[in-house]
């Protein structure tokens, strides 16, 4: 996030400009839909790619609960539950449903997705899929403004009020997998919409909008190999970047697989990077730029049908709003496992058991 902190100490400005700067603020960390964190490496790919509902031979639900900065009041924080399952031989269908909330701005969203699957495999063996989801999604965002202005000096500009609005808006993504190998490509937020609960003021001569463009482009690929006995490693790498703004982040990950009779041990760490210097001024002498970085260790476990993973990340920036970490659980049951399993190293369409 190319955030720009600058020293007002010498600026004289109106609280209605310091209203703007606060919701231009709101609307920048406000991330359109579901935030991509490092749910897709608890299992959980489905939740970021479409495309991924019903593509494994078991149907899978799975719950998320994110809490970032316990040191912080009003923190980011995110709860979701999804389920995708496969009807007939190449139909997926999933939904979710999340709550995401973030200081005085708040998203609940439900998402319904169709998925379609072709088979290019000479059997049910060998694994030669190429897939395609849609999602249409609901979402109703809230933005609090109360208690912004001052009540002995009251601006008309800030109004004392809880603004909502709902609109839909729709994701569309592809997924290929080969064997061992894997990669997905999904567009978020296809259609342009404009969040109207950015306009703080009633006069139609004066308004702060949000951009209409709210796409966000996600790609991601990996590889899982055996390296000796039960265990195998899966390198992988993510990538994004928003429309509107241009910004980027890539992700590497790295992660092992530990096999036993009834359960599957994993864990890993993933690096998430921003490719944008944020620019901020220390002391009011100098402007300084530095890049978000992220360090993500995992771990959980596959035992019969239920699954449960926990994810830690932390901040390795100079300046950050807290040392405190992100802490995630992810819980997970797999149901109606169909009769086929795939030979290959595929963890993410082969269940357990």
């Amino acid at each position: 996030m190319a955030l720009k902190i600058i020293d007002f100490t010498r600026m004289n400005i109106y609280k209605s400009l310091f209203l703007f700067i606060a919701l231009f603020s709101i609307a920048s960390y406000s991330q359109e839909g579901i935030p991509v964190y490092a749910d897709y490496l608890s299992d959980n790919l489905y939740l970021i790619h479409p495309s991924m509902a019903g593509a494994g031979n078991a149907n899978k639900i799975r719950l998320t609960a994110r809490k970032q900065w316990f040191d912080v009041d009003n923190a980011p924080s995110t709860q979701s539950a999804n389920i995708n399952f496969r009807t007939g031989d190449k139909v997926g269908l999933g939904g979710v449903v999340y709550r995401d909330e973030n200081g005085r701005f708040s998203q609940t969203g439900f998402y319904a997705t169709f998925a379609y699957h072709l088979l290019f495999s000479r059997d049910r063996t060998d694994l030669n899929m190429l897939s395609f989801g849609l999602s249409g999604a609901i979402i109703q965002s809230n933005v609090d403004l109360r208690g912004l202005d001052d009540p002995f000096d009251p601006d008309p500009v800030i109004l004392d009020r809880v603004q909502k609005d709902a609109y839909f808006n729709a994701d569309f993504g592809m997924s290929y997998n080969y064997l061992d190998w894997y990669a997905h490509f999904t567009v978020k937020n296809l259609l342009p919409t404009a969040r109207d609960i950015f306009d703080n003021t009633d006069d139609p001569n004066i308004s702060v909008r949000d951009s209409n463009n709210q796409r966000r482009y996600i790609f991601s690929t990996g590889y899982t190999f055996s390296v000796y006995g039960p265990w195998s490693l899966e390198p992988s790498m993510m990538f994004q970047a928003t429309d509107e703004t241009q910004e980027s982040t890539f992700d590497l990950n790295l992660k092992a697989y530990y096999g036993l009779e009834n359960a599957l041990l994993w864990g890993g760490l993933s690096y998430r990077r921003s490719l944008d210097g944020a620019e901020f001024s220390q002391n009011g002498t100098s402007i300084e730029s530095q890049q978000l970085q992220y360090f993500t260790p995992f771990i959980g476990v596959n035992y019969k049908k239920w699954m449960v993973g926990y994810t830690f990340s932390y901040q390795s920036n100079s300046v950050v709003l807290s040392n405190g970490g992100f802490h995630q659980l992810t819980l997970g049951y797999d149901f109606g496992k169909r009769e086929e399993r795939w030979d290959c190293n595929c963890p993410a369409v082969n269940s357990k058991n």
